[in-house]
C-alpha cells in the first residue's frame, strides 16, 4: 500500500491505494481518496495532523510538506482476536515445548505455526502467497519459505498430540459437553487425476467425479467445537469412517458415554452395532423407504399421533434391529421416533413434481436417459425391454408420494422425543462446520501434494477452524451476531498506515469498522493509540 498523486480534470489528487494480483497481473485499488493535492496542503486540520506526526517523530511543525512524509506501508493487525485466543488455548506454550524436546529444530515452530493459521483465516492463501506477504502483519518476525514447509511436516507428525491438547484445553476453559457429539463426512477434492493410494477416485460430495480426493471425518460438540477428525483415502465410503473416530473417543479423549448424532449415511447395521460395543447410543436418521411393511402400516396409520409443535407430529415405535456378524444375529434395541409435519410434506411434495417433470423430459427423448449417469427423475421412469421404450412409472410415483412429510429417527438411548429432535435438528452445527472450512476458511484449493504436507495442511485448517468457532462463540455471548465471513471482513479493517517523517517510523490508525471494535471489546484486547511511533507499538507486534 502507498500514496499515490493522479492528475485528473487539471488538478492532482492523493490516493492511498492497494497493489493486488489478479488472473497474474499486477492491479491496483483505491483504499481511501485523500482530495486535492492543493486543498490538502492548505488544509488546517489535515495539518495539525502532519504537525503531530511530526511532533511525535521528533520534527519541526512548522514548514511540514507532502514531500516530508514517505509513502505509506500498510501494516495489519486484525490477528489481534486470534492471537488472544492462541494464548489462551496455550498453543505458545504447546508448540514451546515441542521446539524444547526437539533441539535440532532450526526454525520458530510456533511463529510459522500461527503464521500459517492466521493467513488462512483472514485471507486464505498457499505456504508460498503466505510467505511472500508475511510482511504485511505488523511485527512479523523473520522467518524462511522453509520453515511453513517444515512446520507442516511437524504438524502432521504431531496431530494426535494437538488434538488431545486441544480437547483438554477445551474442557478445562470452557467445560466443553461432550454427551452429545456430533459426526459426518465430507470430501476435499484435487485438480488432479492421479491415484497413489491416498488421494483416490471416490464418490465425492462437490461432485467432482474425474478429480482424485480425501475423505474427512469430523466430530463436534453440541455448540460446534471440534473435537477431532481423520482422514481416510478418497475412495472411502461413509459408514466404514466411523470405527476409527469412535476409537478415538474412547482410547484417546477417554470419553465413556456419549450419544452419536449422524445423518443415514452412517446408518448401517454394523455401524450402529459397532456404536453399542464402544459403550456408546445413537441418534441416526432412518432409512424409512426401506422399512418392514409391518413398520410402515404402523407409521401410516394416523392414529397413535402426538402433537410436539405446531405443525409436527411424532409417534414411538418399538423396534428390534438385528444385526448378522460373524455368523450371529445380534439385536439391538430402538425406538423408532416418526414425525410429520405439513411443511416437510410441501416441500417433499414440489421436489418430487421437478423429477416427475425432469423425467417427462427424459421419456421423450430416449438418448438422453441412456446417456444421464444420475438417478434424478430416472427412478420414476419405467423400462419395457421387450419393446426399448420408456414411459413415466406411475406406481412408483404413488409410492414416493405416501411417504411426504414423513420422517423417522433411529434412537439407542431413554432421551425424550423432544430431546431427540432437538439434538438431531442441531446436526446442522456440523454440516455448518464444513461450509465454513470450505467456504470461509477455504481448506480448498489445496497446493500441497505429498501425504504428510496434506495432513498437514489439514492440521493448519483444524486450528484455524477451532480458533473461529471459539471466537464466534465468544461475540455470541456478547450478544454480537456476525458470521464468519464478517468476522473476516471486519478484521481487515485493522490496519495501520507506516510512514516516515525526518528518519522516524510511525504509525497511523486506519478507522476500524464497527464490528471490529465490538470484536476487540468482547475479546477484551484494548485497541492502539492513532498515532504512536513504531517502536511504542511492542504491545501490539506479533
Amino acid at each position: 500500500m502507498h500514496i499515490k498523486v493522479v492528475k485528473a480534470g487539471g488538478y492532482e489528487y492523493v490516493r492511498l491505494v492497494e497493489s493486488y494480483r489478479e488472473d497474474g497481473e499486477i492491479k491496483q485499488r483505491i483504499v481511501l481518496n485523500l482530495g486535492r493535492k492543493d486543498h490538502i496542503e492548505g488544509n488546517s486540520s489535515f495539518m495539525r495532523l502532519a504537525e503531530r506526526l511530526a511532533e511525535i517523530a521528533g520534527g519541526a511543525k512548522k514548514g511540514l510538506s507532502l514531500e516530508a512524509i514517505s509513502e505509506g506501508v500498510l501494516k495489519r493487525y486484525g490477528f489481534l482476536p486470534y492471537r488472544k485466543l492462541w494464548k489462551t488455548f496455550a498453543l505458545d506454550s504447546f508448540f514451546a515445548k515441542q521446539q524444547r524436546e526437539n533441539p535440532r529444530l532450526r526454525i520458530d515452530l510456533n511463529d510459522a505455526c500461527f503464521l500459517m493459521v492466521v493467513q488462512h483465516l483472514l485471507s486464505p492463501r498457499s505456504k508460498l502467497a503466505t510467505y511472500e506477504r508475511r510482511e504485511q502483519y505488523l511485527g512479523i518476525p523473520e522467518m524462511d519459505l522453509n520453515h511453513l514447509y517444515r512446520s507442516l511436516d511437524l504438524l502432521a507428525d504431531q496431530k494426535e498430540d494437538i488434538e488431545s491438547f486441544v480437547f483438554a484445553q477445551n474442557l478445562s476453559l470452557f467445560s466443553m459437553n461432550v454427551d452429545v457429539v456430533f459426526y459426518d463426512v465430507t470430501t476435499f477434492h484435487f485438480e488432479s487425476v492421479k491415484a497413489d493410494g491416498f488421494k483416490e477416485f471416490g464418490f465425492s460430495k462437490a461432485n467432482k467425479v474425474n478429480e482424485v480426493q480425501v475423505v474427512m471425518g469430523l466430530l463436534v460438540d453440541g455448540e460446534g467445537r471440534p473435537i477431532g477428525y481423520e482422514l481416510f483415502p478418497g475412495n472411502t465410503f461413509d459408514s466404514k469412517t466411523l470405527e476409527m473416530s469412535l476409537e478415538k473417543l474412547s482410547k484417546r479423549f477417554h470419553i465413556n458415554r456419549v450419544v452419536i448424532v449422524a445423518d443415514r449415511g452412517i446408518n448401517s447395521k454394523l455401524n450402529l452395532k459397532c456404536i453399542k460395543d464402544k459403550g456408546y447410543d445413537y441418534i441416526v436418521a432412518s432409512r424409512l423407504k426401506r422399512a418392514s411393511n409391518k413398520i410402515l402400516e404402523e407409521v401410516f396409520n394416523p392414529e397413535g399421533y402426538t402433537t410436539l409443535a405446531e405443525g409436527l407430529l411424532y409417534k414411538v415405535l418399538d423396534h428390534c434391529n438385528r444385526v448378522k456378524e460373524n455368523g450371529e444375529t445380534v439385536e439391538l434395541a430402538e425406538r423408532l421416533i416418526v414425525t410429520h409435519s405439513a411443511k416437510r410434506a410441501a416441500k417433499d411434495r414440489a421436489d418430487r413434481e421437478r423429477l416427475v417433470e425432469k423425467a417427462r423430459r427424459m421419456v421423450s427423448s430416449p438418448a438422453s436417459i441412456k446417456a444421464s449417469n444420475k438417478r434424478g427423475g430416472k427412478k420414476f421412469i419405467v423400462h419395457k425391454s421387450e419393446k426399448d421404450e420408456y414411459s413415466l412409472d406411475e406406481s412408483a410415483i404413488a409410492r414416493d408420494e405416501r411417504f411426504d412429510g414423513y420422517y423417522a429417527i433411529q434412537v439407542s438411548n431413554d432421551l425424550s422425543p423432544a430431546q431427540v429432535l432437538d439434538a438431531y435438528h442441531s446436526l446442522w452445527r456440523i454440516e455448518e462446520s464444513f461450509r465454513i472450512m470450505k467456504s470461509t476458511l477455504e481448506v480448498r484449493p489445496i497446493f500441497h501434494w505429498t501425504e504428510q504436507r496434506i495432513k498437514g495442511h489439514f492440521v493448519v485448517c483444524f486450528l484455524a477452524f477451532l480458533l473461529e468457532r471459539t471466537l464466534e462463540l465468544r461475540l455470541q455471548a456478547n450478544e454480537i451476531s456476525v458470521s464468519p465471513t464478517e468476522i473476516q471482513e471486519a478484521l481487515h479493517s485493522l490496519c495501520f498506515t507506516e510512514t516516515e517523517i525526518n528518519g522516524q517510523k510511525y504509525l497511523l490508525k486506519m478507522k476500524p469498522s464497527p464490528t471490529a471494535s465490538a470484536i476487540l471489546r468482547a475479546l477484551r484486547v484494548a485497541p492502539p493509540k492513532t498515532i504512536m511511533p513504531l517502536e511504542e507499538a511492542a504491545d501490539f507486534a506479533w
